[in-house]
């Protein structure tokens, strides 16, 4: 197993085959993402373009089976950007970590946290944004989909230095498994300081 972060060109060789891992793991609990591939490659060809996108990609060999993401809050969409503003703090200040997926034979062998190791340092690296921040789907304790025994990842989260901020909330759209039309999600963030100011 090997983490490399890709940029540039080596991002956008990458898309295909990402795209295909991203459709695989979002439709699972608690996403539950019914993605295409044509979609995914849009949209991962759009965060290629940003001048501060990285992708951290594990690898079993030649083979992507997990992947995760960062770019400035500033250069991603408007939809992440807007709870921020409304509370009165400058995105600018913030490196947005938009995804981690990693296919389940993958999990709890460490690379959750490489993930967020290699991301937080490509954030200094491109960056002097203060704070590294994500968001992640609102699901109800009694969702009919929860899989039996799942706890969340807030305590996974909580240990690699981040808090989550309740009323920091935003909007995204996507079709659901077994839907036909995209429907409204909600997101609350998690921050943590990348250099040593107080959290906001």
């Amino acid at each position: 197993m090997q983490l490399q972060t890709l940029t540039g060109a080596d991002l956008t060789h990458a898309l295909p085959a990402l795209a295909r891992l991203r459709i695989a793991v979002f439709r699972e609990f608690p996403y539950l993402y019914e993605g295409n591939q044509a979609e995914e490659e849009a949209y991962l060809r759009d965060f290629a373009a940003s001048p501060s996108a990285g992708l951290i990609v594990a690898y079993d060999g030649a083979v992507p089976v997990g992947c995760a993401t960062a770019m400035r809050m500033t250069e991603a969409s408007a939809t992440v950007a807007l709870p921020f503003t409304a509370r009165g703090l400058d995105p600018a200040d913030f490196f947005y970590f938009g995804e981690s997926v990693l296919l389940p034979a993958y999990r709890g062998q460490g690379i959750g946290v490489g993930f967020f190791d290699a991301r937080e340092a490509h954030a200094r690296a491109a960056s002097r944004c203060d704070y590294a921040c994500f968001c992640a789907v609102i699901r109800p304790p009694d969702h009919r989909l929860r899989p039996v025994g799942d706890t969340g990842l807030a305590e996974f989260w909580t240990k690699r230095g981040y808090t989550p901020y309740p009323d920091l909330v935003c909007t995204m759209r996507w079709t659901e498994l077994g839907g036909t039309e995209e429907v409204e999600n909600r997101l609350n963030f998690w921050i943590k300081s990348l250099s040593g100011r107080a959290l906001p």
